[in-house]
């Protein structure tokens, strides 16, 4: 379910709230680009290109192969999805945005993970016989 940031970060407070005593929470950050589909590749037929002939074509940059150009606008954003066993949230971020949000997901952050265990430590003089 798509949210605005502000709705996401109060639903997110909620996911926390609910997995603190059994469960899990998955926060997934990626770049979006604005398409909601993947985009089909060019279809060849063999028929096309003779065997002993090499295909001539425009050269593509490697990071630029299949992907558009951009956002609308050309601005790129962020998607940021948080999932539970029952429940799927999401948002999308824009370039002027990040800096707050990443500022109060910092805050969200730091004060719901304080459940997790510290690791135990060895002293050297019982590691070392």
């Amino acid at each position: 379910m798509l949210l605005d940031n502000d709705q996401f970060l109060n639903e997110l407070i909620k996911l926390f709230q609910n997995t603190r005593s059994c469960g899990s929470l998955f926060l997934t950050l990626k770049r979006y680009h604005g398409q909601t589909k993947p985009r089909p590749g060019p279809r060849q037929s063999r028929r096309q290109v003779p065997p002993h002939q090499p295909a001539t074509g425009t050269v593509v940059a490697a990071g630029e192969a299949g992907r558009g150009g951009g956002a609308a606008g050309g601005e790129v954003s962020c998607l940021l999805r948080a999932q539970t066993d029952k429940r799927k949230i999401s948002t999308v971020v824009h370039a002027k945005d990040v800096n707050s949000f990443h500022m109060q997901l910092g805050t969200i952050l730091k004060a719901n993970m304080d459940g997790l265990r510290k690791p135990s430590r060895v002293s050297k003089a019982k590691a070392m016989p």
